[in-house]
């Protein structure tokens, strides 16, 4: 079965709820062989509907001790989304910087041109989806800083996979949430909510096409790293 698409309906800005819950079907395994950080978005609406039906299959997503901590944010005002388009630009300034020397190849020029086109229209996307943690306290020891995160990583993969399903176009960044003060202020979160990363969701540009991954024989290492008896 590997590598079989199957042929997707079309699926169009307009589309209504019982649309949006045929496209769901899709068969996991090919959402996850299709699936693609997708950078490029038209500025069509997104509606609420389809959007919450994205976010309640997100929820559905396991977390520690059943805590639920899921926050989410789904940021629509243009005044908000230009201040973390403001965060995003800088920090992506920053980064682009330092990744300029290592840029070599032309699939790597491609993807730091969609990841510039992504800095400059940001505040376009239809809706930027904020997810974030509620923590019991404050603060937690280091040991336990990476677990609280942990949480939300199975809802923002629950999210991009039910976005690609539905043919809308995301990618996960945490670029507009840096400084962490700055975008905590922009989007009014209390202390005990802690900003993850952003995904912005909106209908793609142009249409999903064939992703590019190393084989598995090449990352798969057992016991120690350096011994890859798959290759």
């Amino acid at each position: 079965m590997q590598g079989h698409v199957i042929p997707e309906p079309s699926v169009t800005p307009t589309a209504d709820l019982d649309e949006v819950e045929s496209r769901l079907c899709m068969p996991l395994v090919q959402a996850m062989q299709t699936q693609r950080a997708v950078r490029r978005l038209t500025t069509e609406p997104v509606d609420d509907a389809v959007l919450l039906r994205l976010l309640e299959l997100a929820q559905k997503a396991p977390s520690g001790g059943n805590r639920q901590p899921q926050r989410y944010i789904v940021v629509r005002d243009r005044a908000v989304k230009e201040q973390l388009a403001a965060l995003n630009r800088r920090s992506w300034g920053w980064l682009r910087r330092a990744y300029g020397p290592f840029v070599k190849t032309e699939a790597q020029r491609r993807l730091l041109a969609a990841v510039d086109w992504q800095a400059e229209h940001f505040a376009d996307a239809p809706a930027i989806v904020v997810a974030c943690v509620k923590v019991r306290v404050r603060s937690w020891p280091p040991v336990l800083a990476g677990t609280v995160d942990g949480s939300i990583y199975p809802s923002v993969q629950n999210l991009l996979l039910a976005a690609r399903a539905v043919g809308l176009g995301a990618a996960l960044t945490t670029l507009p949430l840096r400084p962490a003060r700055r975008a905590r202020a922009i989007l009014g979160l209390p202390r005990r909510v802690q900003p993850v990363c952003a995904i912005p969701l909106g209908w793609p540009r142009g249409r999903y096409g064939p992703t590019t991954r190393r084989p598995i024989s090449e990352v798969v290492h057992v016991d120690r790293y350096g011994n890859r008896p798959y290759r």
